[in-house]
């Protein structure tokens, strides 16, 4: 059930629409939870114009009507739920609230959805009313032409209403009425119904009213039902609604009511617990109209049938004529022997005979003169009592049928198509299978009808190994399944299985050690060639290949060649494998490394060794030349030099005299003008 919050009552805020306004009606239809429910209406500014709610203290459903003047323009409607289930009461076994925001007779606002959460907004133009549509036509209504609609005469009324009763079939049919005359009030009977037995509770009362006319009743005896009686009006319509106090709103259910016509018709019945508070419960009076019915007799009080209740003109009987049964002028004369000449007298003169007087009937009497209601017809038949065709209506001898006892059921098995008369010796036929040696054979069969079905013994039960489906009569046999592989080749192969399982798994010879480097995980059967792991290097062309390896375990390393010479002019330090053959040196001369060969030339390091001044000063003509002639390939004599060249000084880089062995750089100063720098190192 839902919390019930305590929350502080806060009454409608009312603020006074400024200038011109429209009259507004606000319907809010409480659920059974109205202390959750609040709501306001806001311009576009958003001040708030009017708002109301909580409604704490009110009973259950009780519907709110607030009519206010709103000011022109778009307003905004927004009603709100503390719960969060909108006015949706049915969620908890009740009923759902509704709310509408009517101007100028014109809903603005439908608010059929109950289910809206914590809240929901409408937005609606306020806006003045706009004037009535000209209808024209009879606006007096004592005349038949009269449109209530209208709102212009058209002086269209011509036919003033008379009423009246317009049945011509009635005693008071009035051929100038042109209008039927209804009976404008008449009494009904309202019950009031209480679930309990115990009463309402105070503050509970039914409201009936038409129009402006309002009665309330309530019931007080303490008991199930309280009648009471009720003038209504009509025809029109009736509405009926239960009001209940706040204190009464738990009981309501309780409550019911019953209304019901004058002619014990009922019009409106509401039986407890299906009421609900504050619904309106509509209905349509009637109480007929002013016709009365003809009722035909005798209308002379000087008749001797005279009826004081008669309005329609019937014959009249003055005088009696004979008024003894025993006479046959009481039985012949007409209207029970009553005149209506006055001048007859008394007529009685023959005696009454009375008895049979058709002719044709078998107890005709020649002599009655008053027939006595009992002729009989005749009726020939069989009046011996012990024939079968025995007629105990007969009163004329016709032919008698003898008794014949015998089955005479031509359904029967033992029919006796000469039998009269049923002894109670049928015997009913029943088909079926009259072979004893049979497997369906019926005892009680007394007619075969080719049904028979011999005997077949076997297995009869469907879920043993051995089911034979042809077998009517269990011989005890059954085998019961045994699941498993039944091929004798398999891996798995269960030599007690009578059912194949399609669980057969094939030899699959491998290693089965998981620690092997072979290790199949698909073996069942150990072939024995498991090998264990050899980790190591498996590149072939890696610096540290391992031949006895079958697991490669990532150590590889790549064979670099190269001059690992660390003196050497290409000295590579990634090298792994030595490379001597690729190994530079520098001659350190002026003229640059590998300029222009590298020392480890022999003709070169011949040529540097044998004339410094292809080292120290430049590689001249004479230099190469020289080299040539070393690797063969000079053809003529050597050339030489134009002056013999010495060392005449040596200076640091500043032209400070230096010695030789002095270390840092030094010039070398020669004969011939030329210079060569040496870098000495201690």
């Amino acid at each position: 059930m839902k919390k019930i919050l305590l929350l502080i009552l806060l009454l409608p805020i009312f603020l006074f629409a400024q200038g011109p306004c429209v009259n507004t009606l606000i319907n809010i239809n409480l659920d059974q939870y109205p202390s959750e429910t609040t709501w306001d209406i806001q311009d576009t500014l958003g001040n708030v114009i009017i708002s109301g709610g909580p409604y704490a203290n009110v009973p259950n459903y009780q519907p709110q009507f607030i009519n206010n003047c709103l000011p022109f323009g778009e307003l905004t409607f927004t009603i709100y739920d503390l719960w969060g289930d909108g006015l949706e009461g049915s969620l908890w076994g009740g009923q759902n609230g509704s709310y509408y925001i009517i101007q100028c007779g014109d809903t603005l606002v439908y608010g059929d959805d109950p289910a809206f959460g914590y809240d929901t907004t409408h937005t609606f133009i306020s806006a003045p009313c706009p004037p009535p549509p000209t209808v024209l036509g009879c606006m007096d209504d004592d005349y038949l032409e009269y449109n209530p609609l209208a709102n212009v005469s058209d002086n269209s009324c011509s036919t003033l209403v008379v009423y009246g009763c317009t049945d011509s079939t009635m005693y008071n049919y009035d051929s100038l009425a042109n209008v039927m005359e209804d009976v404008d009030q008449c009494t009904y009977d309202l019950i009031l119904h209480d679930l309990i037995g115990n009463g309402w509770v105070f503050g509970t009362v039914l409201e009936i009213y038409q129009d402006a006319d309002t009665t309330a009743f309530f019931m007080n005896n303490g008991g199930f039902n309280q009648a009471f009686t009720i003038d209504l009006f009509a025809p029109t319509k009736v509405n009926a609604r239960l009001i209940i106090s706040q204190q009464a709103q738990f009981t309501a259910v309780e409550c019911g009511f019953t209304l019901i016509g004058p002619d014990e018709d009922t019009i409106i019945s509401v039986q407890p617990p299906f009421i609900q508070s504050f619904f309106v419960y509509e209905g349509n009076t009637d109480c007929g109209n002013v016709c009365e019915e003809k009722i035909y007799g005798c209308l002379d009080t000087l008749a001797f049938n005279y009826i004081d209740s008669a309005n329609t003109s019937d014959d009249c009987f003055y005088y009696p004529g004979c008024i003894s049964p025993a006479y046959l002028e009481y039985h012949v004369d007409t209207a029970n022997a009553y005149y209506t000449d006055i001048n007859i007298q008394d007529s009685c003169a023959t005696l009454a005979m009375f008895g049979c007087t058709d002719s044709l009937a078998f107890n005709y009497d020649s002599l009655a003169n008053v027939d006595n209601g009992g002729c009989l017809p005749v009726v020939t038949g069989c009046m011996q009592p012990v024939a079968f065709n025995y007629n105990p209506l007969a009163n004329v001898p016709d032919t008698c049928v003898p008794v014949i006892f015998g089955c005479t059921n031509i359904t029967a098995l033992n029919y006796d198509s000469l039998a009269n008369t049923d002894d109670g010796s049928c015997v009913a036929i029943i088909f079926g299978c009259t072979d004893p040696q049979a497997f369906n054979y019926q005892p009680q069969a007394n007619v075969d009808d080719g049904s028979c079905v011999a005997k077949v013994f076997g297995c009869t039960d469907a879920t043993m190994f051995n089911y034979n489906p042809l077998a009517n009569v269990d011989n005890g046999s059954c085998i019961p399944f045994t699941y498993g592989c039944t091929d004798s080749t398999a891996f798995n192969y269960n030599p007690l299985a009578n059912a194949d399982n399609n669980s057969c798994i094939p030899y699959i010879y491998g290693c089965t050690d998981p620690s092997a480097l072979n290790y199949n995980p698909s073996a069942n059967t150990e072939d024995f060639s498991c090998i264990a792991y050899v980790y190591g290097c498996m590149d072939s062309l890696a610096l540290n290949y391992d031949s006895l390896a079958n697991t490669d375990n990532g150590s590889c390393i790549s064979i670099v060649m190269g001059c690992m010479d660390q003196s050497a002019y290409n000295f590579n330090g990634n090298a792994n494998i030595n490379d001597s053959l690729s190994c530079r040196y520098s001659a350190g001369c002026i003229t640059g490394d590998s300029i222009p060969y590298w020392l480890n030339d022999p003709c070169y390091a011949w040529v540097i060794d044998i004339d410094e001044y292809c080292c120290e000063n430049e590689w001249d003509t004479v230099c190469q030349a020289t080299y040539n002639y070393c690797e063969g390939t000079w053809v003529g004599p050597l050339p030489i030099r134009g002056v013999e060249r010495h060392l005449i000084q040596v200076t640091d880089i500043l032209g400070r005299p230096a010695r030789k062995n002095q270390s840092g750089v030094l010039i070398y100063i020669y004969n011939d003008g030329t210079k060569r720098k040496y870098l000495k190192n201690k």
